[in-house]
Formats: structure tokens, sequence, C-alpha cells
């Protein structure tokens, strides 16, 4: 579930989905109610989904293949 701003400054390539991935770290029961870091909770599994698009996201700005072709499987 992104979340999307029309009055935000742009941040650069994957900021979205770097923002929804912190506040899903910061809302999720692991940093609330057991107090751990949103890195330990981040290594533990949680918010497997938006780590996974923020890491494909990254990797198709550095793979050149990408960039001439798009995005595989859309």
């Amino acid at each position: 579930m992104p979340q999307y701003y029309e009055d935000k400054p742009e941040g650069g390539a994957c900021s979205g989905l770097r923002e929804d991935l912190g506040l899903c770290l910061l809302q999720s029961d692991c940093v609330i109610q057991e107090g751990k870091s949103p890195r330990e909770c981040l290594k533990e599994g949680y918010c497997k989904a938006l780590k996974n698009s923020f890491f494909e996201c990254k990797r198709s700005t550095l793979d050149t293949r990408a960039r001439f072709r798009g995005k595989k499987g859309y």
C-alpha cells in the first residue's frame, strides 16, 4: 500500500518506496511493542514485500539492460 503525496518534493529514484518501507517498519509490532530498532525488525523479516520491491527498484537503476529494455515482467 504505497502512499503518494502531491506536494512532496522528489527525492530521487525509489524515494517513495524508501519512505513506505520506513513507515511500515515504524508502524510494525516489532518496533512498537517489542521496542526493537527498525533495522533489527527488517532483518527478522518484517515488511518483506516492501523490502523486495525496494531492492528491485534499486537494482533496476543499476542494470543497464533494464534502462534500455524496460523492467522485466511488466
